[in-house]
C-alpha cells in the first residue's frame, strides 16, 4: 500500500510486536496466567470448581516499559544498541585468588598458633587439662575426616591455651 508521497502505510496487523500480549477475540488466556482446573494442581482444597475459591491475577505490567509500545516505536524498530542494551549478561563467579574458598576476600590464612605440622590420630594425653591437649599418635589406618585434617601440631602447648 502506498501512501502520501510515495510512503508506505503500515497496516494495524504489522504494527503488533511479537513479545507483547495481544489477545484475540476469540478469549484466549496468556500462557502462565490461566486459573488451573483442580485435577492439575496438587493441592486439593475440597473445591469443585477452581473459580469457586477465587482467582487473583498476577500483578505485574505485561511490557509496559519495552520498546516497541507505541505505532512510532514499532514502525522505526530497535536499533542494535538498544537490543544489547537490553541484554542482560551472564553473571559467573570470578576465579578464585587461590588462598581459600571465600571470593574477594583474604581466604583462608594459615593461623600461626595452630602449627604447621598436621596431626594423625589424636588420642586423650595424661594430666589435669587431658579435655584440651591431645598426643598424636600417628595415621590410623585410612583417610582421615575434615575434622582430623583440620587439626594441627605445635611443640608448645602454652602458646596455644594461654595460660588456661
Amino acid at each position: 500500500m502506498a501512501g502520501p508521497e510515495g510512503m508506505r502505510t503500515v497496516s494495524n496487523d504489522e504494527l503488533m510486536g511479537d513479545d507483547v500480549y495481544q489477545p484475540s477475540n476469540d478469549g484466549d488466556v496468556q500462557d502462565g496466567l490461566a486459573q488451573l482446573e483442580p485435577e492439575d494442581t496438587l493441592v486439593d482444597r475440597g473445591l469443585e470448581d477452581a473459580l469457586d475459591e477465587g482467582y487473583a491475577p498476577p500483578e505485574r505490567p505485561l511490557a509496559v516499559g519495552k520498546y516497541g509500545n507505541t505505532a512510532a516505536e514499532q514502525r522505526d524498530r530497535e536499533t542494535l544498541d538498544q537490543r544489547l542494551a537490553a541484554e542482560t549478561p551472564d553473571v559467573c563467579e570470578p576465579d578464585g585468588d587461590g588462598i581459600g574458598d571465600c571470593v574477594g576476600t583474604d581466604g583462608e590464612p594459615v593461623d600461626p598458633e595452630a602449627g604447621e605440622t598436621r596431626s594423625g590420630r589424636l588420642v586423650e594425653s595424661d594430666g589435669s587439662r587431658s579435655h584440651l591437649i591431645a598426643a598424636d599418635v600417628g595415621i590410623s589406618g585410612g583417610a582421615a575426616t575434615a575434622e582430623e585434617a583440620a587439626m594441627h601440631t605445635t611443640d608448645d602447648p602454652e602458646a596455644v591455651l594461654g595460660g588456661w
